[in-house]
């Protein structure tokens, strides 16, 4: 049932996307500020998570609004508690396109800086996990919560473990939203850090593309100055809000205010969740002899027998399947989506297999690649394709 409800959801999915396209229905933006009222977060130097996360979310959603084609949603507008399952219940109840948490990070090591995103997953990362630990552990404020959350422990690595996950439905648009953001903080001067996975609470109960954005170190004397400052502020809201419009044009379309980028002005690079953007090299490139074109597998169709990829990143950029654009993977495959292009890496009929494929890809760099899998020439579920 699992892979049949990952199936379903895929499809209610993409058939959302065409009814929005072609309704004129509006773009639905959930914003999370997080913490509230007496749940400060983390506090350092005078700096209070709750006041910075909710003031750059209200600016957010001012930027926002100016697109008639966008409705934002707020899980709080003013200071107070909101359960982390009822943040998500919010955005679910109306609808949202996407879902959008924004906080603040923090650390012991006051010289520690720079933003990351994170998108719903299982992590081996122990600083990742810690992450996620600290955000969960507000869970404990809330009333009836071991009822709530069936015993949950926000302490607990066994309670990861258990946090079972069907990422493939929502994966692909919520690292796309993420690297979107990590690029615009790094446009903006910020020290990027990456998109990272990690499994949050309040990320698990939406269904929907869905991040969580670290804005910063408040711990960080200079960067906790920057993000309780209306300038700093302002500037990370504009970020923030420049890559929802980007992501609502690379998969709902244009419309009002949003972003326009020439196919001149793209940079031809991969998007990797660890890299979400890299500059162009203004020395002069070496000349290298071209490599021969080649072109784009197509999905095989192979008489019912499931087979297994490994996906390595979902782009609004167009590669070709070379060695060089891949850090030095062969056998690429792409799916073309709308104007989302989908990179894989490799086929085997063996999961076994399938996961040293993997291994593979996260060995060169790709480090939130997953496995995918296919049966007649459909995408089907990971969990679908095992049980044959």
């Amino acid at each position: 049932m699992k892979g049949l409800s990952a199936v379903v959801g895929t499809i209610l999915l993409f058939m959302a996307n065409v009814t929005l396209a072609q309704s004129g229905e509006k773009f639905k933006v959930a914003l999370d500020a997080g913490h509230g009222a007496h749940d400060f977060g983390a506090v350092y130097h005078g700096h209070i998570e709750k006041n910075i996360a909710l003031a750059v979310v209200l600016k957010v959603g001012k930027i926002l609004e100016k697109n008639s084609a966008v409705e934002v949603v707020y899980t709080r507008k003013t200071d107070v508690f909101i359960d982390l399952i009822e943040r998500a219940n919010i955005a679910n109840r109306a609808d949202a396109n996407i879902f959008v948490s924004i906080h603040c990070n923090a650390n012991k090591n006051t010289a520690a800086c720079g933003s990351e995103t994170y998108v719903m997953g299982m992590s081996k990362n122990a600083s990742n996990l810690e992450a996620a630990k600290k955000e969960n552990e507000v869970i404990t404020m809330e009333k009836d919560y071991k009822q709530k959350y069936q015993g949950f422990d926000p302490k607990s690595p066994e309670t990861f473990i258990g946090l079972v996950v069907q990422q493939e439905e929502f994966m692909e648009g919520s690292i796309a939203l993420a690297g979107n953001v990590q690029e615009f903080f790094m446009k903006g001067g910020s020290k990027s850090r990456g998109v990272k996975q990690a499994p949050f609470m309040v990320l698990h109960k939406a269904y929907m593309p869905r991040v969580l954005i670290e804005m910063g170190f408040i711990s960080n004397p200079e960067e906790g100055n920057r993000l309780d400052s209306e300038e700093g502020q302002q500037a990370i809201a504009e970020a923030i809000a420049n890559a929802i419009l980007k992501y609502k044009k690379e998969f709902y379309g244009t419309g009002e205010g949003d972003i326009s980028v020439r196919p001149s002005q793209k940079v031809e690079n991969i998007k990797t969740v660890d890299s979400p953007a890299v500059t162009k090299n203004t020395k002069t490139p070496e000349v290298k002899k071209a490599e021969p074109k080649v072109e784009p597998k197509p999905l095989v169709v192979n008489n019912g027998v499931a087979t297994f990829k490994v996906q390595l990143s979902a782009s609004g950029t167009k590669l070709e399947p070379v060695p060089s654009n891949f850090k030095g993977l062969n056998n690429i495959s792409v799916a073309n989506e709308g104007t989302l292009y989908k990179y894989m890496y490799g086929e085997t009929s063996s999961y076994e297999e399938a996961k040293k494929l993997l291994a593979e890809a996260k060995a060169k760099g790709f480090t939130s690649a997953f496995v995918i899998a296919f049966k007649n020439g459909k995408k089907v579920s990971v969990q679908e394709a095992l049980k044959q």
